[in-house]
């Protein structure tokens, strides 16, 4: 790596956006431009880098985030691009967990799409600094300045333009710098590779100082600095503003925008350079808070001199080895150092260390704070583990996997493929935990969830193209949950005869909905002249009472409930049996979930639909149907937005149905909002 590695020349980046804004194409220019490739590889070709699954490449869509690392003015650029269809939604969340900047994309078309929406409140909840580039400037109907406004009246950014488009002939032909007061072509004959300066536009002179004021104004409402000479009538500087713009998008208080063309080869390269100047290196990051192994919390600092820590934030198979991604946040790591792994709290040594080139690796002897490499996975290692030297030990908080929407039964082809299927879906759910399966306690098939019907498809496609396993599929079916609909308490007694005994136990329960994202809480809350138990017991029978809570009397996962232990009675001879304590105690669970009463939750969608105006009442009836709440609509002459909840048992087959209503001009998306009740 050209920098060395030093972590003030380092910059951890992802790009992130809708389906279908340019992402892959855009990567692969960085790559090409930065030397890392020899030349660009195409999307539509099915030969792109990063897009290295064959799923990926015949699709024309990211499945997996791919990592890569460039050499850009002496800094080290590891870039990840991450999918934009929502079904992969997690590939997103567990790169925003190791990146600390972002390059999210609009197409300069469609502006800000419901997906752009989803991975920018993602990037707030992780606090990742962002630029924005408003790419296909080439495309008929591009319009710079409405994706600015929408950066900032639907996503709550502060939009700050660094570029403004320059046309020819209605042909986007380059950018002028409004910073630098500098205009810039990009040659056609060596793919935008050479940036050429040119003249500032006569036509566009006015437009480049009025920019550059406004620029200055709106900088100046995030940056003291700027904002002080600002109000004393001095002219900041070209380093005085790069330095303000550094300062605000680190702390998150302002988005730099620039635009661009990654098809036709236009507007990369200051990009890059925009990457380098305003996205922060790891040191400009506050340290990082974790616990140590008793859950005290603490601080760690971001350098290479701090005892090492890293994060596991992938697993994935590569060159027929099995893999761990690691994010370095302190320390340097070495092949053949000792290693604790904190969440399982298992120690081991490092086996080999390998930078990442999407789809291939090349080892290496050390990897220092900042980077993002790979170690050969240990076996009980998993996702969101924190790896730490283990005289210094400390815990992240783990990545966070999100619940699966829906499922299918899936059955081997051929039953002696049966332990074979078993080992590939474990596999499979290593590499993404939004990905599992479990054995039907009635029926013994095997039910494969995942977060939606193309997140299924493709595995089931790997597991005949990777793993050699053709599977036969069900329908496909919504995950749902339950909830109490309110208080309740319940008393259970366990009596049975023995030959000469009695096996008896009595337990009273009381059970509430709990606060939502609460989880499963039971506790024992039992009065001060109740007789004698003693702690092991009574957290065994805690233990019962919650394993009965986790499942309603309708099957399903239960959600938000809390429950107390109020009484355990001992038998006749005043002692307390465990065994029937414990069998007296799931009953009263169950006993109380009855009487309260519960309510199905299943998964609710956000779908956002686009149209012409003339299919719009066509569109809101059939909405009707499905049992739809319209929360907004957007009319617009050329293109109509509905924003809607509807349940996503639903939503199967919609694609065929707007089709026919708008003779195949309309389109939408959906993602995963929440569980609850509809209609």
């Amino acid at each position: 790596m050209a920098a060395g590695n030093r972590i003030e020349k380092v910059r951890n980046i992802g790009i992130m956006a809708h389906i279908d804004a340019g992402k892959t194409t855009v990567s692969e220019r960085i790559l090409f431009y930065s030397g890392r490739t020899y030349r660009i590889s195409e999307v539509h070709d099915g030969m792109a880098t990063m897009d290295f699954m064959d799923q990926e490449r015949e699709r024309g869509i990211t499945i997996s985030s791919a990592v890569n690392d460039i050499a850009w003015r002496d800094n080290d650029i590891y870039l990840i691009d991450t999918p934009g269809h929502v079904d992969f939604t997690v590939e997103v969340e567990r790169s925003l967990r190791v990146l600390d900047g972002v390059v999210a994309l609009y197409d300069a078309v469609a502006g800000v799409e419901p997906q752009s929406e989803t991975v920018w409140f993602q990037a707030n909840r992780h606090k990742v600094a962002r630029l924005a580039f408003v790419n296909k400037m080439d495309r008929p109907g591009a319009d710079f300045n409405r994706c600015v406004s929408e950066i900032e009246k639907v996503l709550g950014g502060h939009p700050i333009v660094l570029q403004c488009p320059i046309f020819e002939k209605d042909a986007f032909v380059g950018v002028v710098d409004v910073i630098n007061r500098r205009a810039f072509h990009f040659s056609e004959e060596d793919q935008g590779a050479s940036v050429i300066d040119v003249p500032i536009p006569d036509d566009l002179k006015d437009d480049v100082e009025s920019a550059r004021t406004r620029l200055i104004e709106r900088l100046a409402d995030v940056d003291d600095a700027i904002a002080d000479m600002y109000l004393e009538g001095v002219e900041p500087s070209i380093d005085d503003i790069r330095a303000g713009l550094r300062r605000a998008t680190i702390s998150l208080r302002c988005v730099p925008v620039l635009c661009g063309s990654g098809l036709k080869n236009k507007g990369i390269q200051p990009l890059i350079d925009a990457v380098v100047d305003y996205l922060p290196s790891p040191i400009d990051l506050p340290p990082l808070e974790g616990t140590d192994l008793k859950g005290r919390p603490i601080k760690h600092p971001r350098d290479e001199s701090a005892p090492f820590c890293a994060l596991v934030f992938k697993v994935q198979q590569i060159e027929s080895k099995k893999l761990a991604f690691l994010r370095i946040y302190s320390g340097v790591l070495r092949d053949g150092d000792a290693m604790m792994d904190a969440s399982q709290k298992q120690s081991f040594k490092i086996k080999n260390i390998f930078r990442l080139y999407a789809n291939r690796v090349e080892r290496v002897d050390t990897a220092r704070a900042g980077s993002l490499v790979a170690i050969v996975k240990v076996k009980s290692m998993t996702t969101g583990d924190t790896l730490c030297d283990p005289s210094n030990p400390v815990l992240l908080e783990p990545i966070d996997a999100r619940d699966p929407v829906i499922s299918i039964s899936i059955e081997p082809e051929s039953m002696k493929d049966k332990d074979k299927l078993v080992e590939a879906l474990n596999i499979l759910h290593e590499e993404d935990p939004t990905l599992v399966y479990e054995e039907d306690k009635d029926t013994g098939d095997l039910l494969l969830r995942g977060m939606g019907e193309l997140h299924l498809e493709i595995a089931c496609e790997r597991l005949r193209r990777e793993f050699n396993v053709d599977v036969r599929k069900g329908q496909p079916n919504v995950v749902c949950k339950e909830s109490l609909n309110a208080p309740s308490s319940a008393t259970a007694i366990f009596e049975r005869e023995r030959e000469d005994d009695v096996m008896f136990g009595q337990v009273s329960v009381s059970v509430e909905p709990g606060d939502p994202d609460s989880g499963i809480v039971c506790t024992a809350d039992l009065p001060s002249d109740h007789p004698y138990i003693r702690e092991d017991m009574l957290a065994d029978i805690v233990s019962a009472a919650r394993d009965a809570m986790l499942y309603g009397p309708n099957g399903f996962e239960m959600v938000d409930v809390r429950a107390r232990i109020t009484a355990i009675a001992p038998d006749p001879k005043g002692t307390i049996q465990l065994s029937s304590s414990r069998i007296a105690a799931g009953e009263a669970i169950r006993n109380a979930y009855k009487d309260a009463g519960t309510r199905i939750l299943e998964p609710l969608m956000a779908v956002d639909i686009m149209a012409a105006d003339e299919h719009i009442g066509d569109l809101l009836s059939d909405l009707t149907m499905r049992k739809g709440i319209v929360e907004d609509l957007e009319n617009d002459p050329l293109r109509s937005v509905i924003h809607a909840i509807v349940p996503l048992r639903n939503m199967f087959g919609y694609t065929m149905k707007l089709r026919t209503i708008t003779h195949g001009r309309g389109n939408f998306s959906m993602r995963f909002l929440r569980f609850d009740s509809i209609g």
